[in-house]
């Protein structure tokens, strides 16, 4: 099987049921036949952007962004192109944009519905964005910061 067949199933995977680890993901790419170590399923999930959110029967599972799967691509550019630095404040994440563009750096992100982000506050050059959780603050930033 391919690389690109192994990516499919893990994304086919994380939206089936909840796996909350590396080692539970790999023991689940064995049995149904993908010949894999830990290491190669690290890549995997960096590759894919798969970020960690809260799950209903786990406290943690694997979870593809819709910035990676359903967010256009010209909105993911447009965040892009006007985004200058992006750093974190505890469960706050400072987005520093070109001068008046925070408001279109806040649309994009809104647009991307990232279910760690709890809203958007944008001013003329810096676009604030509120997370549950330090954790989550973290997690998003990487998110963004891959694109």
């Amino acid at each position: 099987m391919t690389k690109k067949d192994r990516l499919n199933f893990i994304v086919k995977i994380i939206n089936e049921q909840e796996v909350s680890n590396q080692e539970e993901l790999t023991e689940i790419l064995l049995k149904n036949g993908f010949e894999v170590s830990q290491a190669t399923v690290s890549r995997d999930i960096n590759e894919l952007n798969l970020i960690k959110v809260e799950g209903i029967n786990k406290k943690f599972k694997y979870f593809l962004p819709e910035i990676a799967t359903e967010t256009p691509q010209k909105i993911i550019d447009l965040f892009k192109n006007v985004t200058t630095s992006i750093h974190i404040a505890n469960n706050l994440i400072v987005v520093k944009t070109l001068a008046g563009n925070a408001g279109t750096a806040g649309m994009a992100i809104d647009h991307m519905k990232i279910p760690l982000v709890l809203g958007t506050i944008a001013g003329d050059d810096v676009l604030l964005i509120i997370t549950k959780t330090n954790g989550d603050a973290e997690v998003v930033a990487k998110s963004l910061r891959s694109i």
